[in-house]
């Protein structure tokens, strides 16, 4: 039984160095990258270009159908959702294979910020960490959503919820139906995999996945799902 509890003991105190050294290296990593760059310069990029869209311009379709699928807790909760990387370490461990990410809607923009065209490994992950607890400092989360909506790829060349409502259905983005924006909101998951020129099968699988967690977390019902599914999203010619 000593030896046993010598062994935890030795255990726990690995796992605990091996976590320290992680986050030191992470915050490392997150001090040097602000250094060079500030948040505020960062997000300025896309705060300040042409067209850019506020968070009251986008439909609220699209804005339940994103926090459904991507992050249901968004507006409820500051910094990491412990509870939805839990759920994704289980679930990805249960079907053994990576089927469920943990990152937040604050998470990803740090990662388009700053780590999108690097290699990212646990040393990123764990700098976007505390940047996404900057921006939530610094942003309102309304805020965050608008430069979420407005950063993202959608494929074809579209860049930003503007161009992708205009460039695939003809509307702008203060105007789609539930099916229309549960189909956006699903595309910057996988732009090359989901863009509608090539991919219209595959992001049609996606839409009624975001439809599906739109029905489960109580923004659509029953009747606005099924009419969602039966409408012609292909995009206009």
């Amino acid at each position: 039984m000593k030896l046993i509890r010598r062994i935890l003991a030795v255990l726990i105190l690995l796992i605990v160095a091996a976590v320290s050294l992680l986050l030191f290296r992470g915050q490392s990593l997150y001090r040097t990258t602000v250094a060079q760059m500030p948040i505020e310069e960062a997000a300025s990029q896309y705060l300040e270009m042409d067209g850019y869209l506020s968070y009251d311009e986008i439909d609220a379709d699209f804005v339940n159908a994103v926090i459904a699928v991507e992050d249901k807790r968004f507006f409820e909760r500051h910094g990491y959702d412990w509870i939805a990387l839990a759920r994704a370490v289980i679930n990805n461990f249960r079907y053994k294979s990576a089927v469920e990410g943990g990152s937040t809607i604050s998470q990803q923009i740090a990662k388009n910020l700053y780590y999108q065209t690097r290699t990212r490994g646990i040393d990123e992950k764990v700098a976007e960490v505390f940047i996404m607890h900057d921006l939530e400092d610094i942003y309102s989360k309304e805020e965050l959503f608008a430069l979420y909506s407005n950063m993202n790829y959608y494929g074809d060349g579209f860049w930003g919820l503007r161009q992708a409502a205009q460039g695939y259905y003809g509307v702008s983005a203060d105007n789609l139906s539930i099916a229309k924006a549960a189909m956006l909101a699903g595309i910057p998951n996988a732009p090359g995999a989901y863009q509608l020129s090539t991919g219209y099968d595959l992001a049609r699988s996606r839409q009624k996945k975001v439809l599906s967690r739109m029905l489960a977390t109580g923004y659509i019902s029953q009747e606005e799902y099924n009419t969602a599914l039966e409408e012609d999203v292909y995009p206009v010619q």
